[in-house]
């Protein structure tokens, strides 16, 4: 092999053991993970309390009512929060903030223990209980009566209620709504989607759309099953 050939054969290696382009950043798109932990995600900017390898940006989520998280208004286009927010002692603070850096319409992912579970208390760190109806609190049309001072304002797009497949196969809708109204440790997680309302509404200015309700049967396994 010539000089040359082996000069291209070594380029085209390099080109190809390359890192995968970052195609989000690369669009213009700013992707948040909230407290992510030791799950580092490629093409989001990771955040978190504590700086772990991987980590972006290093915030308190739980401090926003005294300090701004270190972003621009209007510059995140899709936030995932999976399992954060039952930590918060100061929700309204931190989805008011998350609602300043929200881009119009901007998404946000959050999955939490269901209220009524035993997952919702059994870590010493939880602070609070989500229910299907707690994310209306996050909008403007929730604050009909009374003022808290929240000027955030977020839709809830959809709630999924994940369930033990095995356990729940062949009921309907309407029977797994009453058992999880009714009975404790039914649904594993819950999965709520929304979007960023901008400007933010008047408070209690109209009726909310209908949110999405929807069940997701999973596999679990038996040995790690709530009794």
């Amino acid at each position: 092999m010539s000089g040359r050939a082996r000069l291209l054969a070594t380029l085209l290696r390099s080109w190809l053991a390359r890192p995968a382009r970052n195609t989000a950043r690369e669009q213009g798109q700013q992707r948040l993970h909230l407290g992510c932990g030791g799950d580092i995600r490629p093409g989001w900017i990771n955040l978190d309390t504590r700086r772990l390898p991987g980590v972006d940006v290093v915030a308190d989520l739980d401090a926003c009512r005294r300090k701004q998280l270190p972003f621009p208004a209007d510059s995140i286009d899709e936030f995932l929060g999976s399992h954060i927010l039952e930590h918060l002692n100061d929700p309204l603070a931190f989805m008011q903030e998350l609602h300043r850096i929200a881009k119009p319409a901007s998404r946000l992912v959050f999955r939490v223990p269901y209220g009524s579970s035993d997952d919702a208390d059994q870590d010493p760190t939880h602070v609070r209980r989500y229910f299907m109806r707690s994310f209306y609190y996050f909008s403007q049309l929730g604050y009909t009566h009374f003022d808290y001072g929240y000027s955030g304002d977020w839709d809830t797009d959809s709630i999924v209620l994940t369930v033990d497949a095995a356990r729940h196969k062949g009921k309907s809708f309407d029977q797994l709504l009453e058992e999880v109204r009714s009975q404790r440790n039914v649904v594993l997680e819950m999965i709520a989607t929304l979007a960023a309302v901008k400007p933010a509404r008047k408070p209690g200015s109209m009726q909310p759309k209908p949110m999405r309700l929807e069940f997701q049967h999973v596999d679990i396994d038996p040995s790690k099953a709530l009794l």
